[in-house]
């Protein structure tokens, strides 16, 4: 195998995770940094805020059902700061609730599920690439891409 002189290893992509349960924080974390994602957590949409205004992320990942401020909310907030942000909206309502990459204005919607995982990651990768390589996310079982109005 040969490398390419110029070729330099690429720089973790920044996620910043937010979620009041410091068990599915803990958990998805995990999973992101043995991808080799560079993580920063977040329990709720204050500290969340707070931590985007202090440095760049690439992607964040929030729960929907939080105190005070809810995922929803949480994502009309930063995309008043960054309106391309890549944005990943996770719940256990998502059924429940009728949430939707349209009504939340979220690029991906994840049901909480035994499949939650994988789908996270496929989400995360998806998002992550440059816009020209990004296909739709058809099939993808439970992540949809967000669509913009005409």
């Amino acid at each position: 195998m040969s490398a390419s002189k110029s070729a330099t290893p690429p720089v973790p992509a920044k996620i910043l995770l937010v979620d009041d349960n410091a068990l599915g924080l803990k958990a998805r974390k995990t999973v992101l940094e043995e991808l080799g994602y560079k993580i920063s957590l977040a329990s709720c949409g204050d500290d969340a805020l707070e931590s985007f205004g202090k440095q760049k992320f690439d992607l964040v990942v929030t729960d929907y059902k939080m105190p005070r401020m809810n995922g929803i909310e949480l994502i009309v907030q930063l995309r008043k700061k960054s309106p391309t942000l890549p944005i990943i909206l996770i719940s256990g309502y998502v059924d429940a609730l009728g949430l939707s990459e349209q009504n939340t204005n979220a690029d991906a919607v994840i049901q909480k599920s035994a499949n939650e995982v994988a789908h996270l990651v496929r989400a995360v990768a998806r998002l992550l690439r440059p816009k020209a390589a990004r296909k739709p996310a058809q099939g993808e079982g439970g992540v949809a891409k967000r669509k913009t109005a005409p």
